[in-house]
């Protein structure tokens, strides 16, 4: 079976991104390299060296996160609006604590609040431009 983990892009300041993902979903980086750690038959503007050139920060259930600064001379990433990166955690003092995590210097679009689907559930734009959907369902879902 195929796995989907989002890769998020940013404009300079994913390792700053990535710092606040670590400290509201907890675990370790799994991997973070710099662009000044390509080899040299890939090289790259010296200004970007301390840039991110790959991270990831595994979740458990095998979900991983990962992203990078996108180089000069690559298009610059723009905040896409039909892109949400869905967290479904285990209790709501759990989502409480990823949706106020993830929200600080951000924007709610919707307050964590119960729903007529049997969820307590919340959507907001952190401070990077990426756009979250917290979850804790209160019934299990059955396979499909």
């Amino acid at each position: 079976m195929a796995s989907v983990n989002p890769y998020l892009n940013f404009n300079g300041n994913c390792e700053e991104a990535f710092n606040l993902y670590k400290s509201v979903f907890g675990g370790e980086f799994y991997m973070l390299s710099r662009f000044s750690e390509m080899p040299a038959e890939f090289p790259s503007d010296p200004s970007e060296k301390d840039k991110i050139m790959h991270v990831s920060l595994p979740f458990k259930g095998g979900t991983v996160l990962m992203g990078s600064d996108a180089p000069k001379a690559y298009q610059r990433p723009i905040e896409a609006s039909n892109l949400n990166v869905a967290v479904h955690v285990d209790s709501e003092d759990e989502a409480n604590k990823v949706f106020n995590g993830l929200s600080a210097g951000g924007t709610v679009t919707m307050p964590m609040a119960k729903t007529f689907w049997n969820a307590y559930f919340g959507m907001l734009t952190d401070k990077f431009g990426v756009n979250w959907m917290v979850s804790y369902d209160y019934a299990p879902h059955k396979p499909q």
